[in-house]
């Protein structure tokens, strides 16, 4: 864990200090935190997707760091939704630690109604790390839709599946898990190396992952089927989030995505800012 930064008064270094967190519980809300502080609220504060004073949603918020750095920075009615009840249990109590109020609530983006005061709401909304996951990407960003504001704006990440380790292969725990594009093996491979994985959940979710197979081009194309512009992209050889979880320098692919298989291939996360047509 390369997460090293106090800032005793500020919200990291609240919670980096508070013993009411188990290690793993500071690490992960730390990282997204840092991540959406440092990275992904100057950006879109630059490129004019986000202000002080606009309403602020994360699907699939985790412990909901990055969401908390932009209530920090201004944001208001600051919503956070997950499919997973302990999460959203730890993002709850940073709140309460912190003396914040947003709403975090258990809702699946795929298949649950928006609430009535959610509907129309949000200037921006946060997708960072989930699309993949996702049975029906442009399903989900329709759905979205339904609690933007008009003119709103969406911020997408993640890594393309024919990435390095776009399968996901490293959630395994073993030695084939480590082996970038394994995911890409010819099934009568690829199934015997998941299967030597101690948790059958994770290898169920790389299969997952590999009978969806979510690119960059087919994440392009269900954005606009689902109504959207894509306002920018970025592709990147090394992630920003790399820097906070291993030391590694940020490296943008940006400058060459037209070059053949560098949006499919080498880059390991593409990032798109959306905006509602």
């Amino acid at each position: 864990m390369a997460i090293v930064q106090s800032e005793e008064n500020g919200y990291y270094g609240r919670i980096a200090s508070s013993k009411e967190f188990a290690e793993n519980e500071r690490y992960y809300w730390g990282y997204q935190y840092l991540l959406a502080r440092d990275v992904i609220v100057p950006e879109l504060m630059q490129r004019g997707a986000f202000k002080a004073g606009d309403a602020v949603a994360e699907i699939g918020c985790g412990e909901a760091g990055v969401l908390d750095a932009f209530v920090e920075r201004g944001a208001v009615h600051g919503l956070g939704t997950d499919i997973a009840p302990y999460r959203l249990s730890i993002a709850r109590k940073v709140a309460d630690t912190l003396g914040i109020d947003i709403t975090v609530s258990e809702h699946d983006i795929l298949f649950s109604e928006p609430l009535p005061e959610w509907r129309n709401r949000y200037q921006l909304a946060i997708l960072r790390d989930v699309i993949e996951h996702l049975d029906d990407a442009t399903l989900a960003l329709k759905n979205i839709r339904n609690i933007l504001a008009p003119g709103g704006w969406l911020y997408v990440t993640f890594p393309p599946y024919n990435s390095p380790y776009g399968g996901h292969q490293h959630l395994l725990h073993n030695s084939w898990g480590k082996i970038p594009y394994m995911h890409l093996l010819p099934e009568p491979l690829f199934k015997p190396m998941i299967s030597t994985s101690t948790s059958a959940i994770d290898i169920e979710e790389v299969q997952r992952l590999r009978n969806i197979r979510l690119s960059a081009s087919k994440f392009m194309q269900a954005a606009r089927d689902a109504g959207y512009s894509i306002e920018h992209e970025e592709y990147y050889l090394f992630r920003p989030v790399f820097k906070l979880k291993f030391g590694l320098p940020t490296i943008r692919l940006t400058a060459l995505k037209s070059l053949p298989l560098v949006k499919s291939v080498f880059s390991l996360e593409a990032a798109y800012l959306l905006r509602m047509t």
